[in-house]
């Protein structure tokens, strides 16, 4: 691909957009950086107060990495492990304000659709020799752009799962919205007073949920009416528990086991097989409803159950989704929770990420659909292999360049049938980003 054709769009500027540009920018093709929110990484500001459990060298790409020593950056060390403040302070943020990104950034830009000049999905005749055509909402009011490839990092954090069983709102679920709030709240920061000496359930089974679980059993040691509930859809919790010792990334073995312990010593509240059907007040509270099981009443409800694609985007395009995970079809049976129980997922790329609309790729955690597991660094080999791909360099697609850290989970004694039910129910965090990286 040559520099003087139209720019391929990047939507979203985490750090996979952001490495995604380093790695156009390195092949002499121009990025364009389309961000929705008012500063690079604005959605790591929702979970910034967490601790990843990855260290500093799996959370920065390589190309990325090298634009930012050359601009007289000092990279953190390679074994500490940063939050989410800390990777957009020192990583996310530094890489978006060097000059060579920034003039191709334009943030406060919501991509409202993405097409192709003078085709709706149904025309073929063609269509590959057509620009993409994106439809943008920014500072000037809308506008279309027009781009030779489109890389969508938009991530899926804004996007949360529901609370309910069904794949859809639990009964009251949107009537009691003032008391339920998703993904993982800043319990000993900003929403402390929310929580303090009140009786709060979490719901989810996977490390989101833990980070919540394990603040407010922080919390209750400065307020001590404080009362911990933790839901989950599944009956064993060997799985979503994690590898322990056996997982090759040590802080998440660790927040396993510091779960575990917590159930130990009685300090969190279990229930198991909670399919919530509903959540309703009765004066007392809110309660959970499961068939005819009523949980103890609740001040407030932490959702932690993951999140999934916002797709909307690209209904005009032609993309082919796995109908479970609602990830690309050949990425599909190396992530679905229901056939792949270790939680260590196979480094890939532009071949695996590929859909019917040639130059059209969703990387990063979006790329995952609903699925849990997904790690930063799978991110940043995925644009790297992508990027490679619309330089027309399949050697470099081709070739694996990432090895990744073993769960530890299949070292594991459980039954599968259990195995594969918590799989599902879990989820993933964030980190542009959870099962993924905090």
């Amino acid at each position: 691909m040559e520099s003087t054709r139209l720019p391929v769009a990047i939507i979203g500027a985490g750090p996979v957009g952001l490495a995604a540009a380093a790695h156009l920018l390195a092949r002499g093709i121009t990025p364009l950086i389309l961000e929705a929110g008012p500063e690079a990484g604005a959605s790591i500001e929702e979970w910034a107060h967490v601790k990843m459990f990855s260290p500093w060298q799996f959370n920065v790409d390589k190309e990325a990495v090298k634009l930012l020593l050359a601009n007289g950056w000092t990279p953190p060390p390679d074994n500490e492990y940063p939050t989410g403040r800390e990777l957009l302070d020192r990583f996310v943020r530094p890489l978006a304000d060097l000059e060579q990104i920034k003039r191709h950034l334009q943030l406060n830009t919501h991509v409202l659709a993405a097409t192709r000049v003078g085709q709706d999905v149904l025309k073929t005749q063609c269509r590959s020799a057509a620009p993409f055509l994106l439809r943008v909402a920014g500072p000037a009011g809308e506008q279309d752009v027009l781009a030779s490839a489109v890389i969508d990092a938009s991530g899926t954090y804004l996007t949360p799962n529901w609370m309910g069983a069904h794949g859809i709102p639990a009964l009251g679920e949107i009537e009691h919205a003032a008391h339920i709030s998703y993904g993982i709240p800043e319990v000993l920061g900003r929403a402390r007073n929310r929580y303090a000496n009140k009786r709060v359930l979490v719901v989810g089974g996977g490390h989101s949920a833990f980070n919540a679980l394990q603040d407010l059993v922080r919390l209750t040691q400065e307020a001590p009416q404080t009362k911990v509930l933790w839901a989950i859809r599944g009956n064993s919790l060997e799985r979503i528990l994690g590898g322990g010792a056996n997982d090759q990334l040590e802080e998440r073995g660790k927040l396993g086991l510091k779960i575990r312990q917590l159930l130990n010593d009685g300090v969190i509240e279990l229930f198991k097989n909670v399919a919530i059907d509903q959540v309703a007040g009765n004066g007392q509270g809110l309660v959970v409803k499961v068939g005819d099981q009523i949980l103890p009443p609740v001040d407030e409800i932490i959702v932690a159950t993951g999140f999934r694609p916002d797709l909307s985007l690209l209904s005009e395009l032609r993309i082919s989704l796995d109908p479970a995970t609602q990830s690309a079809v050949l990425l599909a049976p190396m992530i679905d929770p229901n056939e792949h129980s270790c939680g260590t997922v196979r480094p890939h790329g532009a071949i695996e990420l590929a859909h019917p609309e040639e130059g059209m790729f969703i990387v990063g955690m979006k790329s995952y659909g609903r699925a849990p597991t997904f790690l930063l660094m799978t991110g940043y080999e995925q644009v790297r292999s992508v990027v490679a791909a619309l330089a027309g360099d399949w050697d470099a697609a081709k070739r694996v360049e990432l090895v990744l850290p073993e769960t530890g989970i299949c070292n594991s004694d459980f039954n599968e049938a259990d195995d594969r039910l918590e799989a599902s129910a879990s989820q993933k965090s964030c980190c542009g980003t959870g099962g993924g990286d905090f």
